[in-house]
């Protein structure tokens, strides 16, 4: 479905939704903006950013940290105090600190506890808002947290003494009687020019350089500024569309019919959050293909040549270049970092305010430092292509994207389609309605014959004088019974407490339980049939398996009922264990536990919440155990075949489970079975756990997983696989011990392959020796 532009908002609400819009505009970040994260200028490019610990701590780094070396942008943290927001200048940034508001500058070439460029006449004073140009810089006096700022305007310059020093002084150059007249909310500094976004609408702007940007007459209101060296970009509050002023070398032309929620500027090029989804454009002197793809982002930055942001589904940071010239060792460190300015305001109409529960770790209650901030984020009403919106933005969680593989109903097919389908010409879909119309003929006679089949044997059994339906297998318990002997129909269903024991539902509860078998209780689909998210009348949680008919007529009762027998006899803290069953009206229905955190495929590839390495390693390990009972402990053995993460489920507290490793074929039971088939699908689980890349991806070279990895790994080089998304622990080793055993597992020579309770062993070994901190 195509969703419509928003409308304008109502100007009954227009000065209050100017406020919050001016907060969403912090959390972009160019040459004189505020933000989260902010870069300096010219030939040494650092960038900074505010972590997500809670803490509101400094990270930063440059073009020659690594994974290798990201101690030394750690080491940033150390030296400088907790900060509310950055901005950078041309090789200097600056910030406010979160306790005092005050302002400090500091040398982007030497970090140090005596770095500080603000002029001591100035120290003393709080400050809401800062901007660094090109050589000054200029803030706002107020408390940072308070909304009644005082509007009045300080500037100083940094000057260059040497090559490796800076000094800073009171400036008059950037002193302005009408500047002094207005009241601001923000600014943005280029070079040699201050403009600031007036309380009551308009820009104005001051200093030597500012009458070349053409600002005068200017009364509308922007959500978001930033400026380049000689030229100014704003978002406009009431149309979202980008306007610029000052030289139009560097910015060229703007996009045209893009709304758009904050912007970055470089030294030739501007980059822009979108609205609607959350991605990235850029305009100027920029590289097109260089843009990251199908991800969006709460917050960016940019420097002479390179652009870095914040991503809005895990906060990994995640950069990107002006142009393929440019160096290629610039990677970030694996941080969070915060998605945008803590302020103590409530968020206003179109965003939502960050919940850090969503980013899984236990101990991170918030983002900020005081636990009555937030953290106000951009709504989104659209996702990238391949994507659809299934849940809209609420007041505490932005909107859900799910990749268009899963969409199942027509609340996402339009979407889908439009994203992912050319237009079909009107003489093919005439051609597609026939031909449906053929197979819906065939299909219906089939689907007749199919129900007669089903029902005519039942019609013709007689119930015995008693009432009792027979009962085939020891481990089924019979429906409870009233004192006359007949089923009471209505009677609630309880899941079987003991082991050994599955509750027999009734066809009618079923479909109470799952709201009839609607799309929305889907849950996944495979080739057995469809699986069901279901709420039985006591209030629990389970998840029903329903049948095909394929799978129907290529399985005899015989059969289910063997199957069932060894079902309802696995048991265990690693298994997804069935509860129950139902075969009335020739329906085969299973009913297991429900595994509210989904697979692990989904936390890894499909844009669940990233799991960190603590996590990882607990689920390898358990998962593990769960495949060794299976070969070892249950009579006969169970070969799971088809081994891999979307097969591994996430219960309640996050534990391991094992999916899908029932009801074979006859043909398929009676094949000598190696178990090491298992153990070689496990290894890729490995991999994947270890690296965050699927098993096979078409866009990476080699796309198997396999042949990337396992060369890597018999070379030493076990540590470039590492996930670069999820921040590396003080000690590495336990993930090279975790690439050591996935090598292990992926022996060419079956014969040669630890076996599962070897890899149980180890990896349990691995999580109690607890060096993953």
């Amino acid at each position: 479905m195509k969703i419509p532009s928003r409308p304008p908002p109502n100007p009954s609400v227009h000065h209050f939704l100017i406020f919050f819009f001016l907060i969403l505009a912090d959390s972009a970040s160019g040459f004189g903006s505020m933000g989260p994260i902010s870069a300096s200028f010219g030939d040494y490019g650092l960038f900074c950013a505010i972590d997500a610990s809670g803490r509101q701590a400094v990270i930063c780094w440059d073009a020659n940290n690594s994974s290798s070396t990201a101690s030394s942008s750690l080491h940033y943290s150390t030296v400088l105090p907790s900060m509310a927001a950055l901005s950078g200048g041309e090789g200097f940034l600056c910030g406010i600190l979160a306790n005092t508001s005050q302002a400090l500058c500091w040398d982007s070439m030497g970090l140090s506890e005596s770095s500080d460029l603000v002029p001591p006449d100035f120290k003393p004073n709080a400050y809401s808002h800062i901007a660094a140009g090109k050589d000054h810089v200029c803030a706002i006096r107020g408390s940072y947290y308070s909304e009644n700022d005082s509007g009045t305007v300080d500037c100083w310059d940094i000057m260059r003494v040497s090559s490796n020093s800076l000094i800073s002084r009171q400036s008059f150059r950037f002193y302005n009687q009408n500047a002094s007249t207005f009241v601001f909310r923000k600014l943005v500094s280029g070079d040699g020019f201050t403009c600031g976004a007036i309380r009551d609408g308009g820009i104005s702007c001051w200093g030597p350089n500012s009458s070349d940007l053409c600002v005068l007459g200017i009364s509308e209101d922007f959500v978001s500024l930033t400026s380049g060296v000689d030229s100014i970009c704003g978002v406009s509050q009431m149309s979202g569309e980008v306007k610029c002023w000052g030289n139009n070398n560097t910015y060229i032309s703007p996009p045209v019919g893009i709304r758009f929620v904050a912007l970055a500027a470089g030294a030739q090029h501007f980059c822009g959050i979108r609205e609607d989804n959350h991605g990235i454009e850029c305009w100027g002197n920029f590289n097109a293909s260089l843009i990251p793809k199908g991800s969006g982002f709460l917050a960016i930055s940019s420097s002479d040549f390179l652009s870095c942001g914040i991503r809005e589904g895990d906060l990994v940071l995640d950069c990107w270049f002006a142009n393929v010239s440019s160096p290629d060792s610039y990677d970030p460190p694996l941080q969070l970092c915060s998605p945008g300015l803590c302020t103590g305001s409530s968020c206003g109409e179109g965003m939502f305010a960050f919940n850090a529960s969503l980013l899984n770790e236990p101990d991170l209650t918030s983002l900020c430092v005081r636990k009555d901030l937030k953290i106000c984020s951009p709504c989104g009403f659209n996702c990238s292509e391949g994507f659809f919106p299934s849940s809209s933005c609420t007041s505490n969680a932005d909107r859900v994207c799910t990749s268009c593989s899963l969409c199942q109903n027509s609340s996402c097919w339009n979407v889908c389609k439009l994203q992912s389908s050319p237009v079909m010409p009107q003489k093919h879909w005439d051609q597609l309605r026939q031909l449906l119309l053929i197979i819906g003929s065939s299909a219906s006679g089939f689907l007749l014959i199919l129900l007669a089949w089903c029902l005519l044997p039942r019609l013709m059994v007689k119930r015995n004088e008693e009432g009792k339906t027979r009962q085939c297998l020891f481990c089924i318990r019979e429906p409870e019974q009233e004192e006359n002997g007949n089923i009471d129909q209505h009677a609630p269903a309880s899941v079987a407490p003991c082991p050994g024991v599955a509750q027999v539902f009734r066809l009618s509860e079923l479909k109470d339980a799952t709201n009839g078998f609607k799309e929305f209780n889907e849950l996944g689909r495979g080739s057995y049939g469809f699986v069901y998210k279901a709420v039985l009348p006591d209030g629990r949680q389970v998840a029903v398996k329903r049948a095909n008919a394929a799978t129907i007529i290529r399985t005899n009762s015989r059969d289910f009922e063997m199957e069932l027998e060894i079902l309802c006899n696995v048991r265990h803290s690693n298994i997804v264990n069935l509860l129950g069953y139902c075969a009335e009206m020739g329906e085969r229905l299973l009913v297991y536990e429900f595994m509210p955190h989904g697979t692990l495929h989904d936390h890894l590839h499909g844009g669940l919440s990233t799991l960190n390495w603590s996590l990882r390693l607990k689920i390898a390990m358990q998962a593990a155990k769960g495949l060794e009972y299976l070969h070892k402990e249950v009579v006969p053995p169970i070969v799971h075949r088809d081994v891999k993460s979307s097969k591994i489920l996430l219960d309640a507290d996050w534990g391991a489970r094992i999916a899908d490793f029932g009801l074979l074929t006859p043909n398929e039971r009676d094949l000598t079975v190696d178990m090491r088939m298992d153990v070689y699908g496990f290894g890729v689980v490995l991999l994947e756990i270890l690296s965050g890349r699927k098993a096979y991806d078409e866009d990476c070279v080699p796309p198997n997983i396999v042949n990337w990895a396992l060369p890597q790994i018999r070379q030493g080089k076990a540590a470039v696989i590492i996930d670069r998304y999820v921040a590396l622990p003080r000690n590495v080793e336990p993930l090279l011990k975790l690439a050591d055993m996935a090598e292990l597992a992926l022996k060419e020579d079956p014969n040669e392959r630890a076996s599962m309770s070897d890899l149980a062993l180890l990896l349990d070994q691995l999580v109690k020796d607890g060096l993953i901190l």
